[in-house]
């Protein structure tokens, strides 16, 4: 018989939120309030980074990467396999160990689930999915920073293209790159980023980005540090 996981979480993330969404990556309306809530749950009086919030907060970035259409897809794709790889590892018959981002390291490094050296034919852990996700979200965190502080005028591609060079694009192959920044140039202006936000006109959509980055930056900030720490960093 299947095993039960733990009661779903009320909030954004809770039954309802599943049963509205099947898979990580379903369609549904962006709302950046959804976002900031999961962001702002997602570190403890400990520090330490809560993987459920985290997964959640991810999920309503999807949507808004798929609100733009199939432009971002390249990202969308990977990160859609890497939140129900988590939720998998997050419902299984250890998924106590994977409460937080600091009890996953800590027992995947000990369990020996991390391949530090090169890919083998086991699944994919925990630390090495995470790090993917890690990396996509330094890329949204600055082009989110960036639409927030641009002027009207803003050219959104010289945006994302930026944050794109200063992050993921490091670790995608010249092929990728050149497709992306191609992409880039379609994106529309950057008041219809904001209204895509779902959160009122574009000055409250800039409000509300003031608000949640600083959570991201934490959440991110937090990761980096744990991931340096274990040399984790640069999981093949």
């Amino acid at each position: 018989p299947a095993r039960q996981g733990p009661p779903p979480p009320r909030g954004p993330c809770g039954l309802a939120g599943r049963r509205r969404r099947a898979m990580a990556g379903a369609q549904g309306p962006f709302s950046l309030r959804e976002v900031l809530a999961a962001f702002q749950t997602c570190v403890t009086e400990r520090r330490e980074v809560l993987l459920g919030p985290y997964l959640c907060g991810w999920r309503g970035l999807i949507r808004f990467l798929h609100s733009l259409g199939a432009i971002f897809s390249f990202v969308t794709k990977d990160a859609v396999a890497k939140v129900q790889i988590m939720e998998g590892y997050c419902r299984g018959e250890r998924r106590e160990e994977y409460a937080s981002l600091q009890s996953m390291v800590e027992y995947e490094l000990a369990s020996g689930l991390v391949d530090v050296q090169k890919r083998s034919g086991r699944p994919d852990s925990g630390c090495r999915t995470v790090l993917r996700l890690h990396r996509a979200l330094r890329w949204l965190q600055l082009f989110l920073e960036g639409l927030r502080t641009g002027r009207e005028d803003s050219r959104t591609s010289v945006i994302c293209t930026d944050s794109y060079n200063a992050s993921l694009a490091t670790y995608h192959p010249w092929v990728v790159r050149k497709a992306a920044t191609v992409a880039f140039c379609t994106l529309p202006p950057r008041n219809t980023f904001l209204e895509i936000m779902n959160v009122g006109t574009a000055e409250e959509a800039v409000a509300m980005l003031g608000e949640a980055l600083p959570y991201i930056c934490d959440v991110y900030g937090i990761t980096q540090e744990l991931f340096a720490q274990h040399k984790l960093l640069d999981l093949p």
